[in-house]
């Protein structure tokens, strides 16, 4: 018996399962979208603002031990100086510095690359042009990083950054996020487009896996941000010694977090102390 043909519904019903199907296959950023993404600062630019929003009120809430404390201390050192925390973390984690200051270089950089920053051509000052722009940044943060945290970690700061912005300029030389960015004199060997991709993979997990981890800990280690001093601290006829955070420094004293009292005092005659372990980190419970 022969058989049957499948009617033009059957047919049209089977084009349009297969068509949403594919509808449903997922589709790769267009090279557009990558350059939007870099023009907006993608996503190290999102995290930067919450590792350095979010991360300071985790560490002084957790340090202190709760949010009236936290208020409180940041009423004592005044909102000018609550940048302060975010760089104490960073001067005493020193890996948390370095994955920072590669992490902000690599957002600014791929920010004016998408805005046309790379040069294109082969003559001398173009080629003088992205080496400035490649180079400086990277050396100018492992100099700070080499000066605050040692040597070693600024070298190690410096090419990593370097290493991640010569995968940006390979990747706009070669057109591979927008033709308008594309040079066509320029042809690299298959081992500098290899690091053009690891460059993206190794971005993207410093910047949304790594730095956001590495502050959480930094947070939670139960480390003072600042200086730990004992002062002399009065209280109204009686002067006692008492261990504070500093939260300022006022005349010839400091406004701190008094640890013993759990409250803001001005103290004076402090001598620094070597310890800034003020409570358990927050893993060992």
């Amino acid at each position: 018996m022969p058989k049957q043909r499948p009617d033009g519904n059957q047919d049209h019903e089977d084009g349009r399962a297969e068509h949403a199907h594919h509808g449903r296959e997922p589709e790769r950023p267009s090279q557009h979208e990558i350059t939007e993404a870099d023009r907006k600062g993608g996503p190290g630019h999102t995290v930067l603002l919450a590792v350095a929003l979010a991360i300071p009120a985790v560490k002084v809430a957790y340090t202190l031990g709760g949010g009236g404390a936290a208020t409180d201390a940041l009423m004592g050192m005044g909102p000018g100086n609550w940048w302060d925390v975010l760089l104490g973390m960073v001067l005493t984690t020193p890996l948390l510095g370095c994955v920072l200051g590669v992490v902000a270089s690599r957002v600014v950089f791929a920010l004016f690359a998408a805005r046309g920053a790379v040069p294109r051509g082969d003559d001398p000052a173009a080629r003088l042009r992205r080496a400035g722009l490649t180079v400086l940044n990277p050396v100018a943060t492992g100099v700070v990083v080499a000066c605050f945290i040692g040597p070693w970690w600024g070298l190690g700061t410096a090419v990593a950054a370097y290493l991640l912005r010569r995968g940006v300029v390979i990747e706009y030389r070669t057109g591979r996020r927008g033709r308008r960015h594309h040079d066509p004199h320029f042809s690299p060997p298959e081992w500098q487009r290899r690091l053009a991709t690891g460059e993206q993979v190794v971005a993207l997990t410093l910047s949304v896996v790594v730095l956001p981890l590495l502050g959480v800990v930094s947070a939670l280690d139960g480390q003072a941000w600042t200086s730990v001093v004992r002062c002399q601290v009065a209280d109204g006829g009686r002067v006692y010694s008492a261990r504070l955070i500093e939260l300022q420094r006022q005349g010839n004293g400091v406004v701190g977090w008094n640890l013993d009292r759990a409250e803001v005092s001005n103290g004076v005659g402090c001598a620094g102390l070597e310890s800034r372990t003020v409570r358990g980190p927050w893993w060992r419970g």
